[in-house]
């Protein structure tokens, strides 16, 4: 058996292999101790790491482990992902939407890291709990999936209310810039965490398709953890990407691009 470990700043994620078979799962980074503790008595010692928290897991095994640079490896994994499920793209900027969200170019072959932004899970799980007292992610995304933001979201259509507006009455003019004109109205925590998803969604999208854009691609995947139970995040993002002209590619499993993408240049060496 091999595993690859992808140790983030909110979730380990862990892909384990065997007989050609994966199973994937997650644990919290705040259990890193349960998950060296696992490792140290597993049986199989054929392990590679990548992540912020990779070199800190390292330290504490009993046996020798290989790590990477987690860049790298998830490129690396989502290049496995993206043929796998049928995508065969010869150029594409990946946005991976973890705690905070990084960017990526890749021709297909390597990667270049060419942004960042801190709007990711983390803002979804911060903001999320400062508007509606939610702690817990699956409730949270759960309660996010029944919200409206019709009257948080201030969109093109509301400011050209009786004429044709220049651009897409849909796109958002303001994330909550709606909020004001509508203090008769009773927002729930639905409508705040469906806002919220909003403006993650939105600010990931125009971060990547502008980088898309200066690479020449018309091609934007996304991948990581955030989507996880997450389908108005998802639906954000794409919907999104192709108001503004580009094709989006929403890959499965793509939050354990890192864990996988260890495996994999794990058996290059």
């Amino acid at each position: 058996m091999k595993i690859g470990i992808d140790a983030g700043g909110t979730l380990i994620k862990i892909v384990e292999i065997e007989n050609g078979q994966r199973n994937f799962r997650t644990e919290p980074s705040d259990d890193l101790s349960k998950v060296i503790d696992w490792l140290n008595h597993q049986s199989c010692t054929n392990v590679t790491l990548t992540g912020g928290k990779a070199k800190l897991i390292q330290k504490q095994l009993n046996f020798p482990s290989k790590e990477f640079v987690e860049f790298d490896a998830s490129s690396k994994g989502l290049e496995v992902l993206l043929e796998e499920q049928g995508h065969y793209l010869s150029d594409y900027i990946f946005a991976n939407v973890g705690t905070g969200t990084s960017m990526h170019y890749s021709d297909g072959k390597s990667q270049k890291r060419v942004g960042g932004i801190g709007a990711g899970g983390g803002m979804i799980q911060g903001l999320g709990y400062l508007l509606s007292g939610i702690t817990d992610y699956t409730e949270l995304t759960n309660t996010a999936q029944q919200g409206d933001r019709e009257y948080i979201d201030l969109k093109v259509k509301h400011i050209y209310k009786n004429s044709e507006p220049p651009i897409p009455g849909d796109l958002t003019a303001a994330n909550f810039g709606h909020v004001l004109h509508n203090l008769d109205k009773d927002l729930t925590p639905a409508d705040k965490l469906a806002s919220v998803m909003g403006v993650v969604g939105e600010v990931v999208t125009t971060m990547a398709i502008t980088l898309a854009r200066e690479s020449h691609t018309e091609n934007v995947v996304y991948i990581g953890s955030s989507f996880n139970n997450n389908p108005l995040l998802r639906k954000v993002v794409e919907d999104y990407t192709v108001l503004r002209g580009f094709k989006p590619y929403y890959i499965e499993h793509g939050a354990f691009s890192g864990a996988l993408g260890s495996v994999y240049l794990g058996n290059q060496d």
